[in-house]
């Protein structure tokens, strides 16, 4: 099988969802390779890995997040791209250890100090990652202390701050002001329910989406 075939089959797992052989998702699929043995049946036969990565695992999570944004497929989709994406992921570790393969750069990601609410920024973080970026998921109620600490520990990193009530975006001022008196060249995206362009504007963060896949496309615009 050439290489191309190799790298649109995966794409094709990871948009709809397709795991493994033993995966009954997506019904119409029963029986078939999915992401985990094509990846590895790829990688056998000397499909280079950042080639599995770019062209394929980033392309099928591309798809499933165009869609997702057009609300033509909802989280459940995306939780099992998401999946197949990190199923194949593993066979890649061992490139990424040995830098065979780069990442793009590291994301910070964590839903800001007082909320308790991760599935949005969840679900950012898997398309970040699906996008070729390492992510760091800081989890909820992310101190300031913690956020700048950690990106003392990674020099040149991207933060992403989510907030999903009025009460704690209000929170994202605080932090976005700390962070650019300690790291002033720290670029700071941010989003949730209640967040607004006018109010990223306002506050002085760099970047705001309504949806994770804008968020995909504005980190190809500052690699």
């Amino acid at each position: 099988m050439m290489n191309s075939d190799f790298l649109e089959r995966i794409a094709y797992c990871v948009e709809y969802g397709k795991v493994s052989l033993q995966s009954p998702y997506p019904p119409d699929m029963k029986g078939q390779d999915g992401a985990d043995e094509i990846t590895r049946k790829a990688l056998d036969e000397g499909t280079a890995p950042g080639l599995i990565l770019s062209e394929g695992l980033v392309k099928g999570m591309e798809r499933i997040g165009v869609k997702f944004r057009a609300k033509q497929v909802f989280v459940p989709h995306v939780l099992m791209s998401a999946k197949a994406m990190n199923t194949a992921m593993e066979h890649l570790k061992p490139y990424f250890l040995s830098g065979a393969v780069q990442r793009k750069g590291t994301v910070l990601i964590g839903t800001v100090a007082g909320d308790l609410h991760d599935i949005g920024k969840n679900i950012v973080a898997m398309m970040i990652e699906g996008g070729g970026w390492e992510v760091i998921n800081l989890g909820v109620d992310v101190k300031d202390e913690e956020l700048i600490e950690e990106i003392n520990k990674h020099p040149g990193c991207i933060v992403a701050l989510s907030a999903l009530l009025t009460t704690t975006m209000v929170n994202m001022e605080n932090t976005v002001r700390k962070i650019k008196i300690n790291n002033p060249n720290t670029r700071i995206m941010i989003g949730g329910a209640p967040v607004t362009r006018e109010f990223c504007d306002e506050i002085g963060a760099d970047f705001y989406s309504p949806d994770p896949q804008g968020v995909v496309e504005y980190l190809k615009t500052i690699i």
